[in-house]
Formats: structure tokens, C-alpha cells, sequence
């Protein structure tokens, strides 16, 4: 089957990244490392990425600005059980010279990392309060390797209208109301069973019990 051609019918949709605390890293796969096919196991790849790059600069990534040790920062991103964030949004941008627009369902805002740094494309990234998806530009009729993950920054019109169709996923999605409201949400430690009240508490918890095993409930 021939790859369809840009004109062809079709628009920005929403990829579904496994869920499994490697989301980011999955959809970064994704895009830049040759579609779904890539996702299993390359995750500790790209964890690996981020610690050299935090321990290849400890005095711009301090513990002022990790949060943490730049030692400890590093073994505690390669753990299979820790979640990406900007942090990783940004280095991993950098990683592969792209600009990185990440779409947060519930605001609605769009940061976009690596703007004007003269990166050659940009990839988009969808966050729902919990976890990231890809958004990719995708063909009528065409299977999903043939999606369209990287979008040439050179061709500000071609990106304007990309970004904007993306902005209509993700207002549909607002509108939905698919997203997850830390500040309000509700999470019981699947280690010790106990409910908590939003991500502050899940901070606390994690720090001080070193559990890391979440998943959302509905209270009654």
C-alpha cells in the first residue's frame, strides 16, 4: 500500500499511549522512533537519555531545580515506576533536536518546548492530568503507520493549521471532560490500600512510603 499523500483527507486524531507510568516515554517512541511498533521496551532507552542529561549538567539541573539530588534524580527517573513530566518533556525535545507542543486537557494550554531554538519539527503531545498521548495526523482509510507524527516548524502556515486542528481534539476532549483533576481527584495505593485526596496528598504518600502504585476510584 502506497503512503498517502499530504492532501489526502484526513486530520489530527489522538493516539493511545499503554498506560503502564512510561506513557511520555511511549509517546515519544511513538513519534520519533518509528510508530506503535517501537513502544515495547524503549522506554528505559529514553529514561537513560534523561539521567546522562541531568548528570551531564548538574549545575543548571540542581536539586533546586529537580526537586531532588541530581544523583538521585537520575536513578529515580530510570525506575519503571516513576512518571515523566516537563522535565522530561524538555530534555527529551532537546534529545532529538524537535520542538515538543504538549496540550493539557483541562486548561487547554499549549507549552510548547524548544520554540525558537531553531528545531526543524515539532511533535505534539496530549496530557490528560495523569497521562500523555500522542496526537499525529492521520489519513482516511490509512493505517496508523502511516500517521504523520513531526510536523516541519519551516512551514508556518502547514504548523498553524496542524496546531489548530489539534486544538479542536483537544477542546472536544475538554468538553468531555476527559481529563483528571489532581487537585481533586481520588487514588488508593494499590500497596497499602489507602485512599488519598489529590496529588498533593499522592506526593506525600509516595515520599514518605516510597509507594508508587496508584489507580483512580470514584468515592461513593
Amino acid at each position: 500500500m502506497a503512503p498517502p499523500a499530504l492532501g489526502d483527507e484526513g486530520g489530527v486524531v489522538r493516539r493511545v499511549i499503554p498506560a503502564d507510568n512510561s506513557c511520555l516515554f511511549h509517546a515519544f517512541a511513538y513519534a520519533l522512533e518509528g510508530g506503535r511498533a517501537r513502544i515495547p521496551g524503549h522506554a528505559p532507552t529514553l529514561r537513560a537519555v534523561v539521567a546522562a542529561a541531568v548528570l551531564g549538567d548538574p549545575e543548571r539541573y540542581s536539586e533546586a531545580y529537580l526537586g531532588r539530588p541530581t544523583e538521585e534524580y537520575a536513578a529515580w527517573i530510570q525506575s519503571g515506576e516513576h512518571w515523566g513530566g516537563a522535565i522530561e518533556l524538555a530534555l527529551l525535545g532537546a534529545h532529538y533536536a524537535v520542538e515538543v507542543a504538549a496540550f493539557d486537557i483541562q486548561s487547554g494550554r499549549v507549552d510548547v518546548y524548544g520554540e525558537g531554538e531553531g528545531r526543524a519539527s515539532r511533535v505534539l503531545i496530549l496530557y490528560d492530568g495523569l497521562h500523555y498521548d500522542l496526537l499525529v495526523q492521520s489519513f482516511a482509510g490509512a493505517p496508523e503507520d502511516f500517521d504523520v507524527c513531526s510536523f516541519p516548524t519551516a512551514d508556518g502556515a502547514a504548523l498553524a493549521t496542524v496546531m489548530a486542528q489539534a486544538a479542536e481534539v483537544v477542546a472536544a476532549a475538554r468538553a468531555a471532560r476527559a481529563f483528571t483533576d489532581t487537585a481533586r481527584f481520588t487514588i488508593r495505593c494499590l500497596v497499602c490500600q489507602q485512599g488519598l485526596a489529590g496529588e498533593a496528598e499522592a506526593v506525600a504518600h509516595a515520599q514518605a512510603t516510597g509507594h508508587t502504585n496508584f489507580s483512580e476510584y470514584k468515592s461513593a
